[in-house]
């Protein structure tokens, strides 16, 4: 059974509290643009507040899914899909 290349300690624990901060930045950050952007269509396409929020949600959503992607797919402290960020 070939053996599962884990991180020392005390990589993961470095680590853990940075990936943490940008996934939270990142996060925040698409539903902040996702809203703004969204109001801009709110007009045009006769959508809600409420909708407008559901919209941003889901784009926040999905950044936090391919965040936690980023960070299953490598153990970086970043939750970039780009290689070496």
């Amino acid at each position: 059974m070939a053996e599962f290349p884990l991180p020392s300690t005390q990589t993961v624990i470095k680590s853990a509290g940075t990936y943490g901060r940008d996934l939270a930045e990142r996060v925040v950050s698409t539903g902040l643009q996702a809203f703004v952007g969204g109001l801009a269509l709110t007009q045009p396409f006769d959508l809600g507040m409420w909708q407008n929020a559901g919209i941003a949600g889901v784009a926040a959503a999905a950044s936090l899914v391919k965040g936690l992607v980023a960070r299953w797919r490598d153990v970086t402290n970043s939750a970039s899909l780009a290689r070496g960020v």
